[in-house]
Formats: C-alpha cells, sequence, structure tokens
C-alpha cells in the first residue's frame, strides 16, 4: 500500500502501545491488583480493557458478525455482572502478567491490518458506522489515555511526541458531540483552538472562529478532551463562556455522557509517596 496518512496513524498507534507496555512491563506481578485514580481501576483492569477495545477494533475491520456478536455480550453485561468483570471473564479471569502478555502480542497485529487497510473503509462501532481512519485513531486515543492511570500510579512521566496530534485533532472535532450527548443545544461557532505540541510546533483549528478561544499545551488539551484531568488543573487559557462550558464537559470517546474528574481528583503521584 502508499505511503498514507492511515500508515502513519497505525505507526502512531503501535509506537504508542510500545510507550506504555515499556512501563508495564517493569510492574511486578504482586502490583497488578494495586488501583488507579481512574474509577478504582487495577493496572490488570486497564489493560485488560485496552486488550478487549483492540479486539474489538479488528473484528470491526475483518469480521463484524463476530463484533456484534462480542458487543451484544458487553452490552448485556452492563445490565448485570458489569463491562469490566464481563471483559475479565471473556480473558478467562488471567492474571495481570497474562493479560499483559496477550495485549502486547496482539496490537502489532491490530496497527498491521488498519495500515493495510482503505482510510476510508466504513467500520461498526457502538451503533454507528466510522472510517478506518477513526476507528484507529481511537486505539491512540484510548491507549493515551488510559495509560495516564498507569503512570500517574507509578509516578512516571511520559515522554510525549507529536503523535498526540489525532487526539487533539479527535478532541477538536467532538465540540458538538459532548453538548448533543448531553442534550445541550450545540454553540453556534465552534472556538478556535490553539495549542503548542511537544515539539514546540503550533496546531491550530477553526483559525476564523468567532466562538472564543482555547489556547496552551496540546498535551493539557488532550487530558481535558479525554477526561485524564479537569481544566482546572491545567494551564489551558480559555476564553468565551461557550468555550468555557465546553472545556467543563469535553469528552472524545463514544458513550454515554462522562463527568470529567473533579478538579485535583487525577494527579501524577509523588515518587516520595
Amino acid at each position: 500500500m502508499a505511503e498514507s496518512a492511515m500508515l502513519q496513524q497505525a505507526r502512531d498507534f503501535v509506537e504508542e502501545s510500545d510507550a506504555l507496555a515499556a512501563l508495564v512491563e517493569r510492574i511486578p506481578a504482586s502490583a497488578w491488583l494495586s488501583e488507579t485514580q481512574f474509577k478504582r481501576w487495577t493496572f490488570a483492569d486497564i489493560v485488560a480493557h485496552l486488550h478487549i477495545g483492540n479486539h474489538l477494533a479488528l473484528l470491526s475491520l475483518t469480521e463484524p458478525p463476530a463484533y456484534w456478536a462480542l458487543v451484544s455480550r458487553l452490552m448485556a453485561a452492563h445490565q448485570g455482572e458489569g463491562h469490566l468483570a464481563m471483559t475479565h471473564a471473556w480473558l478467562g479471569h488471567a492474571s495481570g502478567p497474562e493479560i499483559f502478555s496477550l495485549w502486547r502480542e496482539f496490537y502489532p497485529e491490530v496497527a498491521q491490518r488498519f495500515g493495510e487497510t482503505d482510510p476510508a473503509t466504513r467500520v461498526p462501532w457502538a451503533g454507528a458506522e466510522m472510517s478506518a481512519r477513526s476507528s484507529i485513531t481511537a486505539r491512540i486515543m484510548e491507549t493515551w489515555a488510559h495509560g495516564h492511570a498507569i503512570f500517574d500510579a507509578l509516578g512516571q512521566t511520559r515522554v510525549e511526541s507529536d503523535r498526540i496530534r489525532a487526539i487533539a485533532h479527535l478532541g477538536v472535532k467532538t465540540f458538538a458531540w459532548a453538548f448533543r450527548i448531553r442534550n445541550l443545544p450545540v454553540p453556534a461557532a465552534a472556538p478556535l483552538v490553539r495549542l503548542e505540541a511537544p515539539s514546540g510546533a503550533v496546531w491550530e483549528w477553526n483559525a476564523a472562529s468567532t466562538g472564543g478561544r482555547v489556547e496552551g499545551s496540546a498535551v493539557e488539551f488532550c487530558q481535558v478532551v479525554t477526561q485524564v484531568r479537569n481544566v482546572a488543573d491545567t494551564t489551558l487559557r480559555v476564553e468565551g463562556e461557550k468555550a468555557r462550558q465546553w472545556m467543563s464537559i469535553a469528552q472524545c470517546f463514544a458513550g454515554p455522557p462522562e463527568a470529567p474528574p473533579a478538579p485535583g481528583a487525577r494527579y501524577r503521584i509523588s515518587r516520595a509517596n
């Protein structure tokens, strides 16, 4: 397949997964049930969630009927045993190190298959179709966002790269979505978003907007739209009523509306602790 943005996103996904794997592989077996600041999920819960998400993404691309069968089981679990319990049952109640091995061995295949796919290919996802490009972008976002809980719990700072641009772009493009899923009026104009990338480059969206503005660190913007941090815990400069409202409810992931963490609830734990 010719060089394309899709291939770049597939590489970004595997590189983001590799960055998390380099940290997670050092977790001792005795620590896999340690709780994180994300809904008290353990390290094992987070990696299991990433693995089943990757599995669903590949099924949606290659075997839609199998995708829908597994989604039906997950949806039923929301009414009974719970999503995480069902995920662990699907994994045969594997141990943390075993889950890690399954995840690490599988994500390169996901990257390869998406990298070989026409980015415009339509795939099913959570009741609606999306492009293959959007699907692999969502896997980058999920890996980066959920990985934060592990980095925070271990007191580690991730070395960021410009591959988070895909997450920032997703955050900007889901502006209306954040309002719509809460049955709120969607503002007529999305705010200007101007961010400084890890490389020092400047990324900008909605340059001609009159709907306010959000400026600052691309990393912090991505943290807010993935609900890794409350906007109050960042140095982002937010101007305009609708821009401030957006940053208080931003949600670039699918599903029902989720509340962002309370101010001060998510942070990198000091190594001294």
